[in-house]
C-alpha cells in the first residue's frame, strides 16, 4: 500500500511540476524587440496563458513539464510567428525568435498576458498605444487620457501636472504650436506609440546643451501602413433647446498622407462651444471685463462644466464659431524639409457672469460685480518651418510665424464695494465697448555647422519679433460713492508696438571622449512704445473732443542685455551631467514724454548658474534633475504709468520703477517602467523662487484723492504692480499605473501636494498669502477591445489659504469631480455612448457652492458596407445642471466666478468616416526617435534632453 501511495504521489508531483521556458526575440538585424505579446496555446488551440518580452527582448514562462504547447509571437508591424514545443523536465531555452516586418491582423489575435505599456528612454517616456484600447472613433486625446500621469481639463492637456505645449506627428510639427489641433482631430487608431518629453529649442537639440528653453511635448508615432492614404471624418448636425433656440454643429477633418508628404484640412461651424483648436490672444484682450490687472496672476482652479467625449468642455459663455485650418509637411528633395500651417477662426461669444472678490486687508473689503459681455474674436495664424541641409556639415532652419487678431467687446457691468457687515461704500453701472487690432510677426533663422572633429560645432540663432496693437474704446459709467454721485463718459485710443532683436551664438568643443564644453554669447535689444489718448464727451459739441491730459500718456522703453556663458558636460555610462554659468549685464531705460517728461535708467548684473543631470539606474529607470536661473522684464502695460478707469471702482495704473525679476527653478523626476509587470511609477518635485516678483499693491481710497491730476473717489480701489521678494512655489506629483488582468483594465493612481507663498501689499501692509493644496485621484480605463470602451475616474482637491495679516480672511475649500464614460458597439452597428460627471464644490462664497451632475448621452447606428456612416441622436446635459465655476487666489484676494454655460439641448448628427490606407513604409523615426537623430549620430556624443542617441 505504501508503494502505491508513493507511486501516486510521484505521478501527481510530475504532473504539477513547473519548468521555466525562456528565449529572446529580435528583428532580422539582431535588434531586440521589447513588448512582444507571447500567447501560450494548448494543442487544441485553447488559451493557456501568456506574457510579454522585456526591454531587452527576453521572456520567461512557467509551464507544466512534459506537455505540448504552441507559442505565438505577435507585434504590431511584424508577421506572426508560431513555434510548437514539448516541455521537458528541466529548464528549456528556446533561443532566438526572429520577427520579420509585415502585416499582422491584430484584430484576429486575442492579446493576452500583460501587454507592455511603455518604457523609459532617457528623458523620453514612450507608451505603446495598442496597450490602451479605445473605440474606433476615439481621438488622440481620448487615447492619451488613459495613460499614466495624463489629465485633461478646460485649460488643456497636462502630463504630470505640466501643460502640453507642442504636439508632433512622426517628429514633425502638426498645425504649428497648437496642441489641440492634433489632440482633438487625429484618430487614435493610426497611432502606434506616444512619446512624452521636454522639447528643447532647435539650437539645444543641435548643440546638446540644454538652454532652459523647453516645452512639454508629445510625439505621435504612426503605425506602419497608416502613413499612406486618406483618413478623416465629416459631420453635420442640427437640434435645439426647449426654449426653441436652434443648435447646430458641422465640420470635419481630412488628412492625406503620402509617406513624407502630409496634408491636413480642418473645418468647423457650430454654436455649441465646440472648438478643436487653440485661440490666439496676442493682445491679452480676452480676460475679464472687470478692468485691466497689471500685477500677479495668482493661481487659478477652474471647475467649469466637466469634459465630454461628445463635445469639447463647455467654455465661459456661449460661442458661435467658424474655423478653417490647413497643415502641410513634405520633403523637397534630399536636402529640404518643410512644414507649415494656416488657421482662421471667428467666434461670437455671449456671457453673463458674476464675480465676488474677498480682499485680505484689515478692512476685509468685498468687491462684487455682474457683467454681460458680447465678444467677437477673429484670428489668422501662419506657421512655417523650413529646414535645408546646405551640405553634409551645414544646415539652416527658418521659422517665420505670423498672427493677426481683431477683437471687439461690448460690456455692461454693475459692481459694488462693501466692507464689514455688508455696508456698501460704492457702486457703479458701466457700459463700454472696445475695438482691438494687432499682429505678431516673428521670423527666426538658425544656422548650424559641424566641424570635422567630432563634438566641435558652431551655431547662430537670430531671433526677431515685431508686434503692433491698436485699441479704441468708449465707456460710460454712473457711480455712487459714500456721499457723492459722479459719471464718466470718455473715448480712448491706444497705440502700442514692440521690436526685439537677439542673437544666440554657441560653440562646442570636445575635451575628452566623454566630456565637452560650450561657449555662448547672447546679445539682445528690445524697445516698446505705448501712446494713450483720452477724450471726454462734450455735451455742447455732442462729440468726444475734450482732451483729458490726466488719462493720457506717452511712454517708451528700451531693454538691452549682454549675456555670456560657459558650460561643461560629462556623459559616460549611466551618468549625463551638465553644469555651467552665465554672466548677464542688462539695462532698462524708460522715457515718458507726456503728460510730464522724465526718464529713468536701471542697470543689472546677474550671475545665472544652471545644471542638468540624468542618471540611469537601468534602461527603464532614471533620475533627472534640472536647475536654472533667469531674469524677466516687466511688460509695457506694467511699466506705463497711466490710470485705467474703465471700472471706476477698480482703478489700476502702471509703475515706471519696476525692476526685472530674478527666478530660480529646480525640478526632479524619478521613476520608470517594469517591463515584466507593465507597472510604472513616477515622482516629480519642483521648486520656484522669485525675488523682485511683480506682485500687486492695493489701496482702499478712504477719501477723495487726486492721483496723477485725476480725482479718485472714496470707496474705490487703486492697484499697481510692485516688486516684492520671497515668492515661493513648491509642487510634488506622483503617478502609479498598473494593469488588472482579470478586469482587462489599466489603473492609474495620482496625487500631489503643493505650496505657494505669494507676497502682496494691502494699504502699504505686506501680506503673504500661503496656499496649501492636496490632491489625489484614481482612473481606470478599459483595455478589453474596441467594442467595449469605458473609464471611471475620481479627482479630489483640498485647498487651505492662510494670510499673515488678516487671519479672519483664512479659508479652506474642497472640490471633487467623479466621472464615468462608456462607449458600446453592439453587433458592429449600434452605438451606445454615455458620459457622466459629478462635481462638488464646498467652501467658496455661499452662492458659489455647488453640487451638480453633467450627463451627456447618444445613441448611434453605423451603416454602409464599411460601417463608415453613422447617424446618432444625442442629448447634452440631460439633467439640465451644467455649471461654470472658478476660483482664483492671488497675494491680495480670493476671487470666485460663475459664468453662463450651455445647458440641455438635443441634436441629430450624420457622420462619415474616411479610412483609405495603402501599404506604406514605416515612419522615418521608426526607433521612436526625433528626425534630428542623424544629426546627433554624426556627432558621436551623447547629449542631454531629447533625443538620446
Amino acid at each position: 500500500m505504501k508503494k502505491l501511495f508513493l507511486y501516486l504521489f510521484l505521478i501527481t508531483l510530475s504532473a504539477n511540476a513547473q519548468i521555466t521556458v525562456k528565449g529572446y526575440i529580435t528583428e532580422k538585424d539582431g535588434k531586440s524587440i521589447p513588448g512582444v505579446n507571447i500567447k501560450v496555446l494548448k494543442i487544441d488551440s485553447s488559451l493557456f496563458g501568456g506574457t510579454a518580452s522585456d526591454e531587452n527582448g527576453y521572456y520567461k514562462l512557467s509551464l507544466p513539464a512534459s506537455q505540448k504547447f504552441i507559442l505565438q509571437f505577435n507585434y504590431i508591424g511584424f508577421k506572426r510567428v508560431q513555434r510548437q514545443i514539448e516541455t521537458s523536465d528541466s529548464e528549456m531555452d528556446i533561443g532566438r525568435i526572429v520577427l520579420k516586418p509585415g502585416s499582422n491582423q491584430l484584430e484576429e489575435v486575442e492579446v493576452v498576458g500583460l501587454q507592455q505599456r511603455g518604457e523609459q528612454k532617457g528623458d523620453t517616456t514612450s507608451f505603446n498605444a495598442d496597450a490602451f484600447k479605445t473605440n474606433p472613433d476615439a481621438s488622440a486625446e481620448d487615447l492619451i487620457k488613459k495613460m499614466p500621469g495624463v489629465t485633461s481639463d478646460n485649460s488643456g492637456v497636462k502630463v504630470n501636472g505640466e501643460e502640453v505645449k507642442r504636439v508632433l506627428v512622426d517628429g514633425k510639427p502638426f498645425f504649428g504650436e497648437d496642441p489641440n489641433a492634433a489632440l482633438k482631430n487625429l484618430p487614435a487608431e493610426i497611432i502606434e506609440k506616444v512619446e512624452v518629453f521636454d522639447k528643447m529649442s532647435e539650437q539645444s537639440q543641435f548643440s546638446g546643451f540644454n538652454d532652459g528653453d523647453q516645452q512639454k511635448a508629445i510625439n505621435f508615432v504612426t503605425k506602419r501602413g497608416k502613413n499612406m492614404g486618406q483618413f478623416g471624418r465629416i459631420y453635420g448636425g442640427v437640434g435645439g433647446e426647449e426654449s426653441g433656440e436652434i443648435r447646430y454643429s458641422a465640420g470635419g477633418n481630412i488628412n492625406s498622407f503620402k509617406d513624407k508628404q502630409r496634408v491636413s484640412l480642418l473645418f468647423l461651424s457650430n454654436n455649441i462651444n465646440q472648438q478643436n483648436f487653440s485661440t490666439a490672444d496676442i493682445m491679452g484682450a480676452m480676460g475679464s471685463s472687470g478692468g485691466g490687472r497689471r500685477g500677479d496672476g495668482g493661481s487659478r482652479g477652474s471647475f467649469s462644466g466637466g469634459s465630454s467625449s461628445l463635445l469639447t468642455a463647455p467654455q465661459n459663455g456661449i460661442s458661435a464659431t467658424q474655423a478653417l485650418g490647413l497643415n502641410y509637411s513634405d520633403e523637397w528633395g534630399k536636402k529640404t524639409t518643410i512644414s507649415g500651417s494656416y488657421f482662421f477662426n471667428f467666434s461670437d461669444n455671449i456671457n453673463e457672469a458674476n464675480q465676488v472678490r474677498n480682499y485680505f486687508g484689515k478692512e476685509q473689503l468685498i468687491y462684487s460685480q455682474n457683467n454681460t459681455d458680447n465678444t467677437i474674436n477673429l484670428n489668422h495664424r501662419f506657421n512655417v518651418r523650413l529646414e535645408h541641409n546646405i551640405d553634409s556639415v551645414n544646415k539652416i532652419i527658418f521659422t517665420p510665424n505670423f498672427t493677426y487678431q481683431k477683437y471687439n467687446l461690448k460690456s455692461e457691468l454693475e459692481g459694488n464695494n462693501k466692507i464689514l457687515e455688508g455696508i456698501k461704500i460704492s457702486e457703479t453701472k458701466t457700459k463700454s465697448k472696445a475695438e482691438n487690432d494687432g499682429y505678431d510677426f516673428a521670423p527666426n533663422l538658425l544656422f548650424q555647422h559641424k566641424f570635422k572633429k567630432r563634438g566641435r560645432t558652431v551655431s547662430v540663432n537670430l531671433n526677431t519679433k515685431f508686434t503692433e496693437n491698436i485699441n479704441e474704446g468708449k465707456y460710460y459709467s454712473r457711480n455712487i460713492f459714500t456721499d457723492t454721485t459722479s459719471g464718466l463718459d470718455q473715448e480712448y485710443n491706444t497705440y502700442g508696438n514692440t521690436k526685439k532683436y537677439s542673437a544666440n551664438i554657441s560653440y562646442t568643443e570636445p575635451i575628452t571622449e566623454f566630456s565637452q564644453v560650450e561657449l555662448k554669447f547672447n546679445p539682445s535689444y528690445y524697445e516698446g512704445s505705448s501712446d494713450k489718448e483720452t477724450d471726454d464727451y462734450s455735451k455742447l459739441k455732442k462729440q468726444y473732443v475734450d482732451f483729458n491730459p490726466s488719462l493720457s500718456n506717452k511712454y517708451f522703453n528700451i531693454y538691452t542685455t549682454q549675456r555670456a556663458g560657459l558650460s561643461y558636460k560629462y556623459n559616460k555610462n549611466k551618468l549625463n551631467v551638465t553644469v555651467g554659468s552665465d554672466i548677464q549685464q542688462s539695462n532698462l531705460q524708460g522715457d515718458q514724454s507726456y503728460p510730464v517728461a522724465f526718464g529713468s535708467s536701471q542697470s543689472f548684473r546677474n550671475i545665472l548658474p544652471h545644471m542638468h543631470l540624468n542618471y540611469k539606474f537601468s534602461k527603464s529607470k532614471n533620475l533627472r534633475m534640472h536647475y536654472r536661473s533667469s531674469t524677466n522684464i516687466p511688460s509695457l502695460l506694467q511699466l506705463q504709468n497711466v490710470l485705467d478707469v474703465t471700472n471706476p471702482l477698480q482703478v489700476s495704473s502702471g509703475n515706471t520703477s519696476l525692476k526685472q525679476t530674478n527666478e530660480q527653478y529646480l525640478s526632479m523626476r524619478f521613476g520608470g517602467f517594469d517591463m515584466k509587470t507593465s507597472r510604472n511609477a513616477m515622482i516629480f518635485l519642483n521648486c520656484n523662487i522669485i525675488n523682485d516678483y511683480i506682485s500687486t499693491a492695493n489701496y482702499t481710497i478712504r477719501k477723495d484723492t487726486i492721483i496723477q491730476n485725476f480725482e479718485i473717489k472714496a470707496g474705490s480701489q487703486l492697484s499697481k504692480p510692485v516688486n516684492l521678494d520671497n515668492y515661493l512655489n513648491l509642487r510634488s506629483f506622483f503617478t502609479y499605473g498598473f494593469p488588472i488582468k482579470v478586469l482587462k483594465s489599466n489603473i492609474n493612481v495620482n496625487g500631489g501636494l503643493s505650496y505657494s507663498h505669494l507676497p502682496g501689499l494691502n494699504n502699504e501692509v505686506l501680506n503673504y498669502a500661503d496656499n496649501y493644496t492636496g490632491n489625489g485621484g484614481v482612473f481606470m480605463g478599459s483595455n478589453i477591445n474596441q467594442n467595449i470602451d469605458f473609464s471611471i475616474g475620481y479627482n479630489g482637491y483640498y485647498n487651505v489659504v492662510k494670510n499673515t495679516v488678516q487671519v479672519q480672511s483664512d479659508n479652506s475649500y474642497f472640490n471633487h469631480v467623479a466621472t464615468f464614460k462608456l462607449n458600446l458597439i453592439i453587433k458592429n452597428a449600434f452605438v451606445i455612448n454615455t458620459d457622466i460627471s459629478h462635481s462638488l464644490y464646498n467652501g467658496l462664497n455661499q452662492s458659489f457652492d455647488q453640487v451638480y451632475m453633467l450627463w451627456n448621452a447618444y445613441l448611434g447606428y453605423k451603416f454602409g458596407t464599411k460601417k463608415n456612416w453613422e447617424l446618432k441622436a444625442s442629448v447634452f446635459d440631460l439633467l439640465k445642471q451644467n455649471r461654470s465655476i472658478s476660483r482664483t487666489i492671488t497675494s491680495n484676494y480670493t476671487e470666485d466666478n460663475n459664468s453662463t454655460v450651455l445647458q440641455r439641448y438635443g441634436m441629430i448628427t450624420l457622420t462619415y468616416t474616411l479610412r483609405n490606407f495603402k501599404k506604406g513604409q514605416p515612419p522615418k523615426n521608426e526607433d521612436s526617435e526625433s528626425p534630428y537623430r542623424e544629426m546627433f549620430k554624426n556627432r558621436g556624443m551623447h547629449m542631454p534632453g531629447r533625443p538620446p542617441f
